[in-house]
């Protein structure tokens, strides 16, 4: 989790209710550093059971992929950021990691995307995304296997977030994100990012209407963009990363997936309550289906963080992401069948 995106200067603000419409499905990220979690049979029952379709996790659990297999859950499975440095050196590194995890499984696990990295651009680890991307790209095909790879970014890959417009990635990520976007573009993948209103809102909240970061459908524009106009900051956000990525070269065609994001329910941040962690991911799944002004129409493929509550996460808001308990009882009721 990184909440680095620059909150949105503000300007009048009118009224604007906006309609919704409907996505096939939503996922969520099944993080697993609790003490107290159940068993992965269980979380993939809990998943079905909640009309959740897609699954990403960070690291490869041969239990955790046993139990998904035949489940019918889309799968993004992630690398250990620990694991780029082996993967982007070492070609038989990463056809040993796919013949782990992704070949025992491939045909009852359906696996979306592989991401070599999370939130590690900008970084001294950025410069091995790329080459740990083609490693498992080629690993993949020597095993017969097409599973698109690409790579999860954080907010912090933006020089400039404002107006979304004018989104760019910055000096020090641009040198390492601009091959990365030509890569994905040529192979028809998209990017991941990571979008978090939650931390825009909480570090300047007299400068954010809470109603803008919680997607309200009441919001009233905040952001008037060369007349687009914005009642929300997930889209500003968005469409500020699409401008980015388009600067860099990846033209219209590229597009982004939302690998992370949600709203805590406690912890002691500002703004983060089991009210407002309702709002959040309520308002966000009957959002996602309508796109963004830059792409309307287009539904963003959005994986909520998180499933659960994680107790060995740092101390404060991060334990607090989870839309259940450990015990598998809802923090807030959430209806994904909103999305469908």
């Amino acid at each position: 989790i990184k909440g680095t995106i620059n909150p949105m200067q503000l300007s009048d603000l009118p009224s604007m209710c906006s309609s919704r419409a409907g996505v096939q499905g939503i996922g969520v990220n099944y993080g697993m550093m609790g003490s107290d979690l159940p068993s992965p049979d269980k979380v993939v029952a809990l998943y079905k059971a909640n009309n959740i379709t897609d699954v990403r996790i960070f690291h490869p659990d041969t239990n955790v992929l046993e139990a998904l297999r035949g489940s019918g859950l889309g799968v993004v499975l992630g690398t250990l950021n620990s694991d780029l440095a082996p993967l982007a050196s070492d070609a038989s590194y990463a056809a040993s990691w796919v013949q782990s995890y992704v070949q025992p499984f491939a045909g009852a696990v359906s696996f979306r995307y592989i991401n070599a990295g999370n939130e590690v651009i900008p970084g001294e680890s950025a410069a091995l995304v790329l080459p740990s991307m083609q490693n498992l790209e080629a690993a993949l095909r020597a095993a017969g296997l097409s599973v698109p790879v690409t790579t999860a970014m954080a907010t912090s890959v933006l020089g400039t977030s404002y107006p979304p417009s004018q989104g760019a990635f910055s000096e020090a990520a641009l040198p390492t994100v601009g091959p990365i976007v030509s890569f994905l573009a040529s192979r028809g993948t998209p990017l991941l990012v990571n979008v978090y209103p939650y931390f825009a809102y909480s570090a300047e909240p007299s400068s954010v209407p809470l109603d803008y970061a919680l997607l309200s459908s009441s919001a009233a524009v905040a952001v008037t963009d060369n007349g687009v106009e914005y009642a929300n900051m997930f889209d500003a956000i968005l469409d500020a990363v699409y401008a980015a990525v388009e600067k860099a070269g990846g033209g219209e065609s590229l597009e982004l997936v939302v690998s992370e994001t949600g709203w805590p329910s406690g912890g002691g941040g500002y703004g983060a309550s089991v009210e407002n962690a309702a709002a959040y991911i309520n308002n966000l799944v009957r959002h996602v289906g309508r796109g963004t002004p830059r792409r309307p129409g287009k539904a963003v493929e959005t994986y909520i963080f998180a499933m659960f509550n994680e107790n060995q996460k740092p101390e404060g808001v991060e334990q607090y992401f989870g839309m259940f308990q450990p015990d598998m009882s809802q923090v807030y009721h959430v209806d994904f069948s909103a999305s469908s």
